[in-house]
């Protein structure tokens, strides 16, 4: 017996309304210090300041593939994806993981040129200023867009919310660099690109591979899988479970499983207790799917 049916269409719109709006914001907070970074560091002649604003570049690009993903993820099932577009988010969270990758070792590259060539000035007080603006906008709109995230749960939000803390540690990082450059010793502020280069490539790296994982069908944790499993479990006139499998699906999660019944009740019965059990994993969960298949037991009452 397969049971599937969809998901709250409700909570998909606010999800995506939550997100919306969290991305519009991030997006005007980039493009002004992407602006601001760029241009001061040109003219006091800071590289890691630069990068910062092609970092802060980076995530503008990112604001935008979030803000379509988010979209498209939102698109109801149809033939050609009867499970819905739910994966766009973790597509998403692959091109943010390729983008910062690529943005990281084109750092490494320039700010390594730089220092094998010994070739560093000493930068202008402005963009000590700038970067410890930069630093504090970050922050805040990390804490504003991890707090959204949380609240609607995607996993997409979140990749971009910490995107925008690595900004804030990069950013304190180059006030550092520049700092350092204004008392006397000019190499750090390519030292200080040469470290953000290297902490975007890290953060790059593992979001990459998260959302690698989730399009290869990966499973939810143990933890959540048996709390799955105790759901079912539960569920009166279940008496068994077996075969429980999970795999990802954007933020979501199907599931397939075995639910082990009285054999000698009637289909209806039967039909009646599986819908009852993937209900309750479907409140209690963040799942967007249970396929279940009924296998008759005997009881032993004696």
């Amino acid at each position: 017996m397969i049971i599937v049916e969809k998901n709250d269409a409700t909570a998909t719109e606010q999800r995506y309304q939550a997100g919306r709006k969290s991305t519009l914001v991030s997006i005007v907070v980039n493009l002004v210090l992407t602006t601001l970074q760029i241009l001061v560091g040109l003219f006091s002649g800071s590289q890691a300041l630069v990068a910062d604003g092609v970092h802060s570049l980076s995530d503008l690009v990112a604001d935008f593939v979030v803000l379509f993903a988010a979209w498209q993820s939102r698109t109801p099932a149809d033939a050609d994806h009867q499970y819905g577009h739910q994966r766009f988010e973790t597509a998403a969270s692959l091109a943010l993981g390729g983008t910062l990758l690529a943005v990281g070792l084109g750092m490494l590259v320039s700010a390594f040129f730089k220092l094998y060539a010994l070739n560093a000035q000493v930068v202008h007080m402005t963009a000590l200023w700038v970067a410890l603006a930069t630093l504090v906008s970050k922050e805040i709109l990390f804490r504003y867009m991890l707090g959204i995230a949380e609240r609607v749960r995607s996993s997409m939000l979140v990749a971009n919310a910490w995107h925008a803390r690595s900004d804030a540690v990069s950013s304190l990082v180059v006030a550092l660099g520049i700092a350092g450059n204004l008392l006397g010793f000019p190499l750090l502020d390519p030292i200080a690109a040469l470290i953000v280069g290297l902490m975007i490539v890290r953060t790059g790296a593992v979001f990459f591979w998260q959302a690698l994982n989730d399009l290869m069908d990966k499973a939810v944790s143990e933890e959540e899988s048996e709390a799955i499993r105790e759901t079912l479990l539960a569920t009166p006139g279940v008496f068994g479970v077996h075969d429980l499998r999970t795999r990802k699906m954007g933020d979501m999660t199907i599931v397939d499983v075995h639910l082990e019944l009285d054999g000698n009740q009637t289909v209806t019965e039967g039909h009646a207790i599986a819908t009852s059990a993937r209900q309750r994993v479907m409140e209690q969960h963040h799942v967007l799917d249970v396929m279940t298949h009924v296998d008759p037991v005997q009881r032993d009452d004696t």
